[in-house]
Formats: C-alpha cells, structure tokens, sequence
C-alpha cells in the first residue's frame, strides 16, 4: 500500500532520514522502531504531509503522493496519529468525533438556517456513528467528558477513534504506548488487532515498548541514523548483530556478550 523510494529529509546539514526505503503491505500491522534520533517520526512526517522530502518519493497504491499536504492524504485514507495527543480540550469525547468527518452539511451557513433538517438528521447520524465507535474501543462511559479531563491513555484511544469516523486505508500510529499504562495500552492493542482483522485497516506504528511490537507487528523495519537497518520478524531483528549494536553500542554489547559468557 504505501512504498517509500530513497526518502532523504535534511534540516540544514542534519539528515534526519537520509536515504530510507520501506514497504507497508496492505493489511498488515508493520511496526517501525529504532533508538532515538533514528528518524522514525520524521519520516511518518514526510510520508503524512507534515513536512516536503528534501528527495525521494512515497508511493500508495502505487499513485505519487511525494509532498502531498495532510488535509489531501486525509481525503486519500491516509491519518496519523501523535506522540501527544492533540484533542479539542473543551468538546466532549463524542463531539471531538463527531468533528472529524468532512464536508458536513452544518459547516455552512446557508444549510445552517435554511436546511436545519437536514443538518440535524445528519448530526444524529454522526452522533450514532460516534457512539458506535465508543463502544468499540471500550470508552462509551466517557462520551460526555471533556476531552481536556481524561487520561493521556484515554485520549490516545480517542485518537484512534477519530480514524475510525472516517474511512481510513491506513493508519500511522506514533508512539501510541508512551504514557499509557499497561491496561490501556493492552485495549488499545486489542482495538488496534480487531480493526486490522474486522475492518481491514493498515497499520504502521512507532513504538518502543517491544512486548507491544511483539504481539501486534509483522514485519518490524528497525531504523538508526536516519536510514533502514534490518527488516524481518520481531525474533530476526532483536538478533541481528547491527540491531544490538545500533541500540546498545559497541561497548555495552561487548559487555553484554562477555557477561553472558560468564
């Protein structure tokens, strides 16, 4: 679904992702990881339409869509989510996901006084669709809270509840564990795998929490330095010598080698 072709990112002299080349397959749940500073949010960035490639293409479905801005990639089936949750603080839990779909007939002033009807049949509908969703991902007793009162884990499942209002193809999922507690985050595991397997959604998710990796993701790309270090099963890469190496260093692993030995 998504193919990444020799993608280069540089802020002045730094190359944050200097040369990486990825595939997603469609329907998969493809982890990406690496240590920090590899260039893994940086080339979600790129692939989302948060920031131009200094060169390089992105593919999906095999269309260009190299530097497309997020609001186009929206419309394609293509969402993201964040490392800090952006909600609307002062909207309830349901009306920040009865926002998310476009083209609504009430965001017109004209439908607004001359079609109430119909603005207020759609509203319901959205207002079903949204409490659907809240069943789904386990958090209904929450839909009339502000979004600004609920926990960090609580708003990373309203995020990926907003990707649920819409039809999304595939999903980039940017730290969807840091913060959340391992309660919530085995719900959102549980939503992330139901949706894959129910509704057919691609996944690519940043994480470093690796049991999470575990046991949602196949393949998993590992990234150090800005470029794409090993691709395999989760048992290749937490054994490949360079993985060890990228996220150690020279000396630990000698280290932990040598106390193994022991």
């Amino acid at each position: 679904m998504i193919v990444v072709e020799d993608l280069h990112k540089h802020f002045g002299g730094f190359r944050a992702v200097d040369g990486a080349s990825i595939e997603v397959r469609k329907g998969s749940i493809t982890g990406l990881i690496g240590p920090n500073g590899a260039g893994k949010t940086t080339l979600f960035n790129c692939i989302a339409g948060r920031y131009r490639p200094t060169s390089g293409r992105v593919l999906m479905d095999g269309a260009d869509i190299t530097g497309l801005p997020p609001h186009e990639l929206f419309h394609k089936g293509l969402l993201r989510t964040f490392q800090i949750a952006h909600e609307f603080g002062s909207m309830t839990v349901r009306e920040n996901l009865m926002m998310v779909p476009a083209g609504q007939s009430g965001e017109t002033l004209w439908n607004a006084w001359f079609h109430r009807g119909r603005v207020a049949a759609e509203e319901r509908a959205l207002r079903d669709r949204a409490d659907e969703v809240l069943e789904f991902l386990t958090i209904s007793h929450l839909a009339d809270q502000r979004a600004s009162d609920i926990s960090g884990g609580q708003k990373k499942l309203l995020e990926l509840g907003r990707t649920m209002m819409v039809d999304a193809k595939i999903v980039f999922l940017d730290e969807v564990g840091a913060g959340v507690n391992r309660t919530l985050l085995n719900t959102i595991g549980d939503a992330i795998v139901r949706l894959n397997r129910e509704r057919g959604y691609t996944f690519c998710v940043i994480e470093h929490d690796m049991d999470f990796i575990a046991r949602l993701c196949d393949p998993v790309i590992v990234m150090a330095e800005g470029r794409v270090l090993a691709e395999g099963s989760v048992d290749q890469v937490k054994n490949d010598e360079r993985v060890i190496e990228a996220y150690l260093g020279t000396g630990l692993k000698n280290k932990v080698k040598e106390a193994a030995h022991d």
